[in-house]
């Protein structure tokens, strides 16, 4: 391994280490309380150093949240290598709430305070152009070829399909940050699933033809997932 290598990695290993206590402080604290001062000591690291990568708070936690995004659209390509079933925005839809529902650094970023989600959200407008439309790229090349599949049907637009995806996705988890629901997670994931599919979807798709879109959209979410680690290379370097 060359020097200039080994540094790359360590940098690799203290970033890691700072966004781990960033989740650990979140769980413990909530985000109000928790300030990089506290977090740089928890992982062991001058706050300097924290300060070179982060500017500001805001700006670490949207990186701890597209850390765990990465690993959300990884297991949906698994599941999807697994059934091409899954690649039905259904079932797209019921396991990205389950992730969000099983991690409890997710659940606390989107369901722990409407102010902290709307602190992030603005972060990510104003850094995260270039992924945030490679994301948006994407849903509706998906869309597009379950369309064209005949998996989808078609008396919306695509965009108006996209539009009730993030709509149903977004209600799902506003309600889940109000009262406790007498629903558990699984019965809940079940339900985002069956309201996607009555609103989108034809009955019984061929299965042969969502073996063809998966076979389409292989290339399209192998460049999302290398422009996500472009990203966090990027904000951890």
């Amino acid at each position: 391994m060359t020097e200039s290598a080994d540094l790359v990695n360590k940098s690799d290993a203290r970033m890691d280490r700072v966004l781990d206590a960033a989740g650990e402080l979140l769980l413990r604290w909530g985000y109000q309380r928790v300030t990089i001062d506290e977090i740089a000591r928890h992982a062991g690291i001058g706050k300097g150093t924290v300060y070179l990568h982060f500017p500001n708070k805001e700006a670490l936690f949207l990186t701890l949240l597209l850390r765990a995004q990465r690993r959300s659209l990884t297991g949906v390509l698994d599941a999807v290598a697994a059934d091409p079933r899954n690649v039905l925005p259904s079932r797209v839809l019921r396991h990205v709430y389950l992730h969000v529902a099983q991690d409890p650094v997710l659940r606390a970023l989107y369901l722990g305070d409407a102010e902290v989600l709307g602190r992030l959200t603005h972060e990510a407008t104003e850094t995260l152009g270039e992924l945030s439309a490679e994301r948006a790229r994407g849903v509706r090349e998906h869309f597009a070829a379950l369309r064209e599949a005949g998996a989808m049907r078609t008396d919306l637009d695509l965009d108006a399909q996209v539009h009730v995806m993030q709509a149903v996705a977004t209600g799902f988890f506003f309600v889940d940050a109000l009262p406790a629901s007498p629903l558990d997670t699984q019965q809940r994931a079940d339900l985002i699933a069956h309201t996607m599919a009555g609103a989108l979807e034809v009955a019984d798709p061929p299965r042969e033809a969502l073996a063809d879109v998966v076979d389409r959209l292989g290339a399209l979410y192998t460049s999302m997932i290398d422009k996500f680690d472009e990203e966090l290379r990027r904000r951890t370097r």
